[in-house]
């Protein structure tokens, strides 16, 4: 996801006065905007849904990372000691 720097950066002053129209550019553009105080960034606005799906992303890109730990370290098993394992805790 990219940030225009001339589109995507405002003050907080600038949400105060411009709430709408700042949430609609977020919405509309899919990107972030970058809230500032004194020039300086301070709290970034995205949209919900945006948001959901990067968490999605970054919950599976954890687990992805977790697994390759656990290959990495040897802690693995058979996919047929894995599948008679589930099917018992199932009772299949």
């Amino acid at each position: 996801m990219s940030i225009s720097l001339a589109e995507d950066i405002r003050s907080v002053t600038d949400l105060k006065r411009h709430t709408r129209e700042i949430l609609d550019h977020v919405h509309k553009s899919g990107r972030p905007t970058v809230l500032t105080v004194n020039g300086r960034a301070d709290s970034v606005i995205i949209d919900a849904k945006v948001y959901e799906k990067q968490l999605k992303a970054m919950n599976l890109a954890r687990l992805i990372s977790e697994a390759e730990t656990q290959v990495a370290s040897g802690q693995t098993r058979s996919a047929r000691a894995f599948l008679t394992e589930f099917k018992n805790a199932r009772n299949i």
